[in-house]
């Protein structure tokens, strides 16, 4: 069976159980408070962060885990000691379905894909 299409983020978060929306939508949540000048939107059928059509950031969920991509192999490798513990890749890293918001390490992230698409 054919995943379905979702149209928003909002339809992304009621087709997860209340564990993995509460942790994405926190995710989501804090980024865009912390950098209003950020849009979420689906994208590749994922939520996605943009700033003027470019990638900022995306998180999505599976059976076990969210994955966290900061869109850049740059920055997952600058920022690999930090992510100690976690389940890294070239692109992106994996996060528990209930995940504590690592508010610092997230703004980290995102100021330094920022910083990188300037």
């Amino acid at each position: 069976m054919p995943s379905p299409k979702f149209s928003s983020v909002e339809d992304y978060l009621a087709s997860l159980d209340a564990t993995k929306a509460s942790t994405l939508k926190a995710v989501v949540d804090f980024i865009l408070d912390q950098f209003p000048e950020l849009e979420a939107k689906i994208a590749w059928n994922v939520p996605t962060i943009h700033h003027d059509g470019q990638y900022v950031a995306g998180i999505d969920a599976h059976k076990n885990h969210l994955t966290f991509s900061a869109w850049s192999p740059h920055i997952i490798e600058a920022f690999k000691p930090r992510l100690d513990g976690y389940v890294v890749f070239k692109n992106c890293f994996q996060i528990p379905v209930d995940w504590e918001v690592d508010e610092a390490l997230l703004k980290d992230l995102v100021r330094a894909r920022l910083a990188e698409l300037e």
